[in-house]
Formats: structure tokens, C-alpha cells, sequence
């Protein structure tokens, strides 16, 4: 999948910007671990040519593609996109972040809503396609990359397309084997592998600075399985080290702390030394 010609690298750039800026900051504790600007530039183009004249969800988005891309649109920086875009996310900081932004930049077409993938799937299911950065499963085989797809596949009710960000490595064996069972989960869901795109991304990751991440774009078999009912997940398996070694999911929502001025440092992140 060829990238958008002749893009205003610097426009693109900025605006890139301008989302990072609104993006609150990671919370480790629970795998957010976001994408470098740069890379956020050529997924963004990625995302909205296949995306295109398309109803997208976000299954997660803490990177905050779900905002890149319909801005770059609507600033004339692209000359394609998703008619709609949904954001779904535990973290009330990161939908409040989407809403904003959106309504800054007066983004009519996107919205988000706090909801965790642990639990059923809200709807509406009417998606052409979904879109998910989940934790990348190094401790549970990939099963946290499954249940993220799962909801995905849902969104489209098992008639369309995703696209899935994962660890992409050839030297370290975890990543190998995530991708190896997230595609055969795919297979077993009703969808085929596309296409993949290997190791595109670079992320704030002090602990693997170098460890970068893949595109793989599944999409349903012609006769798609019928959608059945979603349900919470309640299997003590499927949620063992859901976000890391030992962490297994006991806080259904991040809770904003509201405050005035949005896109500032906080007066208890720093202090001033006086002048006698």
C-alpha cells in the first residue's frame, strides 16, 4: 500500500503535532506506549487511503491516529479518509482528549466513548473496518491482541476489514509467536491475512527503544461468519498478564481528573525559585 504522493511533509508534520500536543501522557502500568511523530505521519496516510470513504472504529487508540487522520483531511493535507470514525477507550482521559480536539477543529465525523474491552461491545456494529493498537501480549501469547480483535471483529459484525498493530522483531522469539497466533485467530474468526506491513514503527520505550511494530490488515472471508451476540470476558485465561507480566485487569475505567487549562503543564509538575 503505496503512501499519498506529493504530501506536505511539513504541514503533515505539524499538524501531527499539534495532536501530540493534546494526547495525555502514558500510563506504562497499563502497555500505553505511543508511536514517534514521524511514524504517525506515514501511518496516518496508511490509515486514510485504506480507510477511505469508510466507517471506522478505534478498538484503543492512545497514539491518537484516530484524530491524524481525519485532520489531515480536513486541513487539505490528504484527499482521503473515513467518513466516520469512533474511538472506544477505557482511558476517559484519551476520549475526552478526542472529543476536544474534534470539536477544536470542528471534526464533526469523530467521536469516542469510555468502554473496555473486557466488557461486551456496546454497537453500533455498522463498521466497514476497526482499527487496534492493543498491548502487544509479550506475556500471555498474544491472547490481549485477540481479545482487542475480537471486539474489533465485532464492530464490523464479522463483514469487513481491520488492520492490527503488533511487535514486529526477527531476533527476539515473542513477538514471532504473537503474530503466529494472531493470525491463526484471525483465520478462526472468519478473516485472512491481506497483507503485512513489517516493522514501520518506532515508539517512547525506554526499555526497547529499537523494538518496532508491524501492519497486518485482515479482512473477512466472501461468505463472513454470521455475528453472534458479544459477551464480557470472563475466562481467568484470556486475562492472565493482560497488560504485562502480573497484570491482570482489575480497573475497568481511567478516570479523568478535570481541569481549566488543557495542553499546559500542571502547576504540580514543576516549581519557581524566586528572586530575593
Amino acid at each position: 500500500m503505496p503512501l499519498a504522493p506529493e504530501i506536505d511533509l511539513r504541514a503533515a508534520t505539524n499538524a501531527i503535532s499539534d495532536v501530540i500536543q493534546n494526547r495525555p501522557l502514558p500510563l506504562r502500568m497499563f502497555d500505553q506506549i505511543y508511536m514517534k511523530a514521524g511514524d504517525m505521519v506515514v501511518q496516518s496516510q496508511i490509515v486514510a487511503r485504506w480507510a477511505d470513504k469508510k466507517r471506522l472504529a478505534f478498538i484503543g487508540d492512545g497514539d491518537g491516529i484516530s484524530i491524524c487522520v481525519p485532520l489531515l483531511k480536513a486541513r487539505g493535507i490528504l484527499g482521503c479518509g473515513p467518513t466516520e470514525v469512533m474511538v472506544y477507550d477505557f482511558d476517559e482521559r484519551i476520549c475526552s482528549a478526542v472529543e476536544r480536539f474534534a470539536d477544536q477543529e470542528r471534526l464533526e465525523s469523530v467521536h469516542a466513548t469510555l468502554y473496555n474491552c473486557i466488557d461486551a461491545f456496546p454497537g453500533p456494529n455498522h463498521f466497514d473496518c476497526f482499527y487496534t493498537n492493543p498491548p502487544w501480549g509479550a506475556s500471555n501469547g498474544g491472547e490481549s491482541v485477540c481479545v482487542f480483535m475480537e471486539r474489533g471483529m465485532e464492530a464490523v459484525s464479522y463483514a469487513g476489514e481491520g488492520l492490527v498493530v503488533i511487535a514486529d522483531d526477527a531476533e527476539l522469539q515473542w513477538p514471532q509467536q504473537v503474530l503466529g497466533r494472531v493470525q491463526q485467530f484471525a483465520i478462526e474468526s472468519g478473516f485472512f491475512v491481506q497483507e503485512m506491513m513489517p516493522r514501520m514503527h518506532l515508539y517512547h520505550l525506554d526499555d526497547a527503544p529499537n523494538l518496532r511494530s508491524c501492519n497486518l490488515l485482515i479482512k473477512s472471508l466472501p461468505e463472513p461468519r454470521k455475528a453472534r451476540a458479544s459477551r464480557a470476558v470472563t475466562d481467568a485465561k484470556r486475562l492472565e498478564n493482560f497488560y504485562g507480566r502480573g497484570s491482570t485487569p482489575h480497573v475497568r475505567y481511567i478516570r479523568e481528573m478535570k481541569r481549566l487549562e488543557y495542553g499546559k503543564a500542571h502547576e504540580d509538575e514543576y516549581s519557581l525559585d524566586l528572586y530575593k
